[in-house]
């Protein structure tokens, strides 16, 4: 019975990602967005609530694991469903996302009625990215010490952000997210990180030489002054600096 219980906190990492799914598809209730006295377009509330949703599933998806360990109870059935509920919460949800922002920025251009949904679809790839992450991670035994390519609820967190910078009003977000050449270069680029397999910063740490751990100190002491600052935003800055800080001490990593 005790092992069943971490499963029931994976499935209900699953269960935040549904709730984010069906808050983001939900674009009837809105409000205005408004800059300068301008109405610039409706920002759909539940979408900034499914945002919530996800780093609600991060942080169970964080808890589960000391949960198996508390447990004794760690498994590959854990394992494989954790993947599972990840592609959900962390794949599709964050693609929905993508979509519905893409849709937004090109509501604001002349002739958006006549856009194609074509020009939308892009934001599928990191669903597609996120699969092929999980699965990828399910194989390589390196990533039981550090991962290769940037981990899907990384790359989600920073997706469920951009709905919170445009819904308080981050004075960047609607100029540089509602440009749809701006998103389609983040979907690539948090593609593309994701299945590459360049050696990242591992999150785990265990006893022993704390030296190697200095990139993760440092990574987390800047994240919280930034989280201080720069509050929603600072998501993007982080998954920035993690970027820079996995390239930096590449050979620490990899040692």
């Amino acid at each position: 019975m005790i092992r069943i219980i971490p499963n029931i906190f994976t499935l209900l990492n699953l269960v935040f990602g549904c709730i984010a799914i069906i808050l983001i598809l939900q674009v009837n209730d809105a409000i205005a967005y408004m800059e300068d006295g301008q109405l610039l377009m409706q920002l759909p509330e539940n979408m900034m609530l499914g945002s919530l949703f996800i780093f609600g599933a991060g942080l169970i998806d964080f808890l589960d694991g000391f949960v198996a360990r508390w447990l004794k109870a760690s498994s590959e059935m854990g394992k494989q469903l954790d993947s599972l509920c990840d592609a959900v919460s962390f794949g599709v949800a964050p693609s929905l996302i993508a979509y519905q922002i893409l849709k937004m920025g090109f509501l604001r251009q002349s002739g958006a009625t006549d856009t194609s949904m074509l020009l939308l679809l892009p934001a599928i790839l990191i669903a597609c990215a996120s699969v092929w992450r999980l699965a990828k991670f399910n194989i390589d035994q390196r990533q039981t010490i550090h991962f290769r390519g940037v981990p899907t609820p990384i790359t989600a967190m920073v997706f469920a952000s951009l709905p919170l910078m445009l819904w308080y009003n981050t004075p960047f977000a609607a100029a540089i997210f509602l440009s749809p050449w701006i998103m389609y270069l983040l979907i690539l680029l948090a593609g593309y990180l994701m299945v590459s397999d360049m050696p990242m910063l591992s999150l785990k740490i265990s006893a022993g030489n704390y030296k190697k751990y200095i990139p993760h100190i440092s990574l987390a002491i800047v994240s919280v002054v930034l989280l201080l600052l720069f509050q929603w935003a600072a998501v993007l800055m982080i998954y920035i600096l993690y970027v820079l800080l996995s390239l930096l001490f590449r050979k620490k990593i990899i040692a």
